[in-house]
C-alpha cells in the first residue's frame, strides 16, 4: 500500500514536489469552500429570501465562523441555516486540516517528531 507522504526515514521530498502537493491540497480545499459556497449560497436565498449578495455575505459569515448576519424569518430558513452552521463548523476545520496538512507534515519531518 503506497502513501501520500512520505515515512520518517524516506528522505525530505524536493522542493518542487513538496509545492506540488501543497498545491494539489489548496485546490482540493479551494474546491471544498466551493462547493460549500453553492450550498449556502442558493439555499439562503431561496428560502432565507435574501437577494443574491446578501445570501453569499450569509454564506460567507456561517462557513467563516463569524455568525449570521440577519435573521431568518420563516421555519425553514431558520432550519436550513441551523443545519448550515453545523455543516460549516465541520467544513471550516476540515478545509483548514486539509491545507495545513503537507505544511505541518513538512515541518514534522524536518524535525523527525516521532509519535509513540
Amino acid at each position: 500500500m503506497k502513501t501520500q507522504f512520505e515515512h520518517r526515514r524516506q528522505r525530505l521530498l524536493p522542493w518542487s514536489d513538496f509545492l506540488a502537493r501543497v498545491a494539489r491540497y489548496t485546490l482540493f480545499a479551494i474546491a471544498l469552500m466551493a462547493v460549500s459556497l453553492g450550498i449556502g449560497t442558493p439555499g439562503y436565498h431561496i428560502l432565507g429570501g435574501l437577494n443574491w449578495i446578501d445570501s453569499f455575505y450569509m454564506t460567507c459569515m456561517i462557513l467563516t465562523g463569524m455568525g449570521p448576519v440577519v435573521d431568518m424569518k420563516t421555519d425553514a430558513a431558520k432550519l436550513f441555516s441551523s443545519f448550515y452552521a453545523l455543516y460549516s463548523g465541520v467544513a471550516f476545520l476540515s478545509v483548514t486540516g486539509i491545507f495545513l496538512a503537507p505544511i505541518v507534515h513538512r515541518v514534522l519531518h524536518i524535525l523527525q517528531v516521532e509519535s509513540e
